[in-house]
């Protein structure tokens, strides 16, 4: 039964996502926040079709936390989950992901239409200055940035390690950190198709001001904040 409830949000959101791209694709020449006004409609319809096929609903803790000016968002990555969620949680945003993302079809065009800051995880340094440039630029036009610190998927119950990536884009920028921490593997996890009926916890933690604090400092506060909301939703 879960699995034929599953194929049921696969392609009702993936026919959503179709024409959604399909309108964005036509309106190329617009401002970014036209065609993420557009596209952003289907992380919305995406997580109310989770909750009719599914029941996964979603418990945010901590709306007040969410900061009126552009910043840098880092987040857990368990789920496929967490990127459609933040985009209903946090104002405009963007994210640092790997390049080959852009090469999905639909799904990675979509991507390519929003300005995301896409690396070559390869190629380190070259990868770090480029998330510092573009990310600034996101952050003066006004966009948050979303980092998942841990490059890829964990399992759930887990944490990887913490890169420098968001911390970098924030000091250049003096903007605050927003961290986040969620639970979305337990009911989606990494890599299965198969979901788990449940309710989703989404801890939005108070910004956190780079003044005076090295990256490494920062890094390590925001992790440990991380860890200690992990213990505490479950």
């Amino acid at each position: 039964m879960l699995f034929l409830r599953s194929l049921l949000y696969f392609l009702g959101s993936t026919l959503v996502l179709s024409v959604l791209v399909s309108l964005a694709l036509a309106l190329f020449f617009t401002p970014v926040t036209v065609r993420y006004a557009i596209l952003s409609k289907w992380s919305l319809f995406s997580l109310w079709w989770l909750r009719i096929t599914l029941n996964i609903k979603i418990n945010v803790i901590g709306k007040a936390n969410i900061p009126v000016k552009a910043g840098v968002i880092v987040s857990n990555h368990q789920s496929t989950w967490e990127t459609l969620a933040l985009q209903t949680i946090f104002p405009q945003q963007t994210w640092v992901l790997k390049q080959e993302l852009q090469w999905i079809p639909i799904f990675g065009w979509g991507l390519s239409l929003l300005k995301p800051i896409t690396i070559n995880r390869g190629e380190k340094l070259k990868a770090l200055k480029k998330v510092i440039k573009q990310g600034a630029a996101r952050i003066s036009e006004g966009i948050f940035v979303v980092v998942f610190p841990e490059g890829t998927r964990q399992p759930y119950g887990q944490l990887g390690d913490y890169q420098r990536g968001g911390v970098a884009i924030a000091k250049k920028t003096g903007c605050d950190i927003s961290p986040v921490y969620h639970n979305a593997g337990r009911l989606w996890p990494k890599g299965s198709f198969i979901k788990q009926p449940g309710t989703i916890t989404v801890v939005i933690g108070k910004p956190i001001s780079v003044a005076g604090k090295s990256a490494t400092v920062l890094t390590k506060e925001i992790k440990d904040w991380t860890e200690a909301q992990s213990l505490g939703v479950q």
